[in-house]
This record gives structure tokens, sequence and C-alpha cells, in this order.
């Protein structure tokens, strides 16, 4: 979550809302956002219904939910998704630019 924090400005320049969605609860994810002062939206999604709505995966041997990251488009039409194959396998900031700038270029 340091990365996106680290990139807030710029995805936000690129007219998009970072949204983190976790499996704890939402007295949890408050107290986290609180301590880390996180400026994006956080969604606390304990009954998994986000993971399961968008496909994300679960494996009990690689620490719980993999990472997923998807980019909804204003009329709520997923135009990119990346499943990483464990907990490291994500996008950098800069490939997130490159996929939102491509997106607010087409007509």
């Amino acid at each position: 979550m340091a990365q996106l924090r680290q990139g807030y400005a710029e995805y936000t320049r690129r007219d998009a809302e970072v949204i983190v969605v976790g499996p704890e609860n939402a007295a949890a994810f408050k107290v986290y956002w609180a301590n880390e002062k996180l400026e994006y939206i956080g969604l606390p999604d304990p009954e998994k219904t986000v993971l399961k709505r968008y496909g994300q995966e679960t494996n009990l041997f690689k620490l719980g939910r993999m990472p997923a990251q998807v980019v909804i488009d204003k009329a709520g039409i997923a135009r990119y998704v990346h499943y990483g194959h464990d907990m490291s396998d994500i996008p950098s900031n800069q490939e997130m630019f490159t996929v939102l700038d491509e997106l607010n270029s087409q007509p």
C-alpha cells in the first residue's frame, strides 16, 4: 500500500480514484487507515463480496488473497484487470499510469 500512497497524487491527476479492498472488518480498516494516514479509500470486505464479484483468488498457502488490480471506468466497466500469482505480483504505479493514460486518451 506504500506504493499507492506514493503515487496517489498522480492517480488523482489522471482523474482516477484508488480503492483498496481487504478482508478485514470496518473497525480494523478504520484504525489502519487512521494510523497510516492513507488518503485513498479503504473498503472492508470480510464477507468476500467484492472478491467473488471480480474473481480475486485466495490461496491459503500464499497468505490468503492474491493481489488483483482492476481499473473500472466511470460507466462501471472493468477496462483493465491484473490478477497476481503471488503477493509480490503487483503492477508498478508507472504501469498503472500507462493504463490510465491510454484509457483517458480514448474518446
